[in-house]
């Protein structure tokens, strides 16, 4: 007799899971990526208990090792890194990132890019974003001192290399430029030419490039026994429309300042069209150098250096650890590599 019953519906078809990672067996084995490299390398220093752990996390879930990071131990690097900045329409962002980009086409890697637009929300995002694509690293101009986010733990083991901004609680390398010592300098050049009213067009003080500038010119100041005025430097500024209006509210004070720092390409453009339209005397002084400064028919003085070789360095550094890691080598102390800065003078 024929059954008349309906056939049960085939089940649906579950799509395919994610490829687990190494971070994915450390996490559910509760070790360090490092831990699970060595365990799967066979490392005899690793524990037996720990070992069996690791090895059954990973039978679990179906993991395979990374080609990647095998590729780098063997030199044949294919990888992939990202790299976070805060204004890609500064040139100096562009030039880090051209100088980044050509230390790792060296290796044989490639980088993605994100701008944060100075929004730590942004910049966030953008870091989540790159740890779930599974990079093999970041370099990270980050747009405050807040850097949790950018921990081992948060990284989930990922090598981060922070770029003209010195770590605050995360024990991660870092490339700085001599933002103090360069401010100092310029601050002092002014001083010997015997200014004593200063206006600074600064940065917003969260960030570490616009505080060691500020210190930089308050500690200038103050070696030369020159009392600091909050009316000409209490100016932060973000874009060249804003410096500009910042400098024309310096030229109308009742005794405006006879010398102008400003604290980046940016503050110096908007200074100098304020100047310029006026009519003014007042000396310019600024961080950053750029092109057509020689061109301004002004006397200008400039902290000049390399945003290139900060985006090398950076990127050399990032390499290492991912070398490093590939090879299952405990991570060191985190290391700082500082750029030197000059004065040049234009006009």
């Amino acid at each position: 007799m024929t059954s008349t019953e309906p056939e049960p519906a085939a089940a649906a078809t579950p799509a395919a899971p994610a490829q687990p990672t190494l971070r994915d067996v450390a996490l559910a084995a509760r070790v360090s990526p490092m831990t699970v490299s060595r365990t799967l390398r066979g490392d005899e220093g690793v524990s037996e208990a720990t070992r069996q752990r690791v090895r059954e996390v990973a039978r679990s879930l179906g993991y395979r090792p990374n080609e990647v990071a095998r590729n780098l131990r063997l030199g044949r690097s294919d990888g992939l890194i990202g790299l976070v900045v805060t204004n890609l329409a500064n040139p100096f962002y562009s030039q880090l990132a051209l100088g980044v980009e050509e230390a790792l086409a060296e290796q044989g890697m490639r980088v993605l890019l994100g701008n944060s637009g100075e929004d730590p929300t942004r910049e966030r995002q953008l870091v989540h974003d790159f740890i779930s694509r599974r990079l093999d690293g970041l370099v990270v101009v980050p747009a405050t001192h807040h850097h949790g986010h950018l921990g081992p733990v948060q990284t989930l083991g990922m090598p981060v290399v922070l770029a003209a901004s010195l770590p605050v609680k995360v024990d991660v390398d870092a490339v700085l430029l001599d933002d103090f010592g360069g401010t100092w300098e310029a601050t002092r050049h002014l001083i010997s030419a015997g200014h004593h009213r200063i206006g600074f067009l600064g940065l917003p003080a969260a960030t570490w490039t616009g505080s060691e500038r500020y210190r930089g010119y308050c500690a200038a100041l103050e070696e030369a026994g020159i009392p600091l005025s909050a009316e000409l430097s209490g100016y932060r500024q973000r874009d060249v429309a804003a410096a500009e209006k910042a400098t024309e509210a310096l030229l109308d004070l009742p005794d405006p300042p006879t010398a102008i720092f400003a604290a980046n390409n940016r503050n110096t453009i908007g200074a100098y069209r304020a100047i310029r339209a006026r009519g003014a005397t007042t000396r310019l002084a600024g961080f950053d150098d750029f092109e057509l400064a020689d061109s301004l028919g002004l006397p200008l003085t400039l902290v000049a250096y390399d945003p290139r070789e900060l985006g090398r360095e950076a990127a050399v550094l990032l390499c290492d650890r991912i070398a490093e890691a590939g090879a299952g080598a405990e991570p060191g102390a985190p290391r700082r590599k500082v750029i030197s800065t000059r004065i040049v003078e234009y006009g």
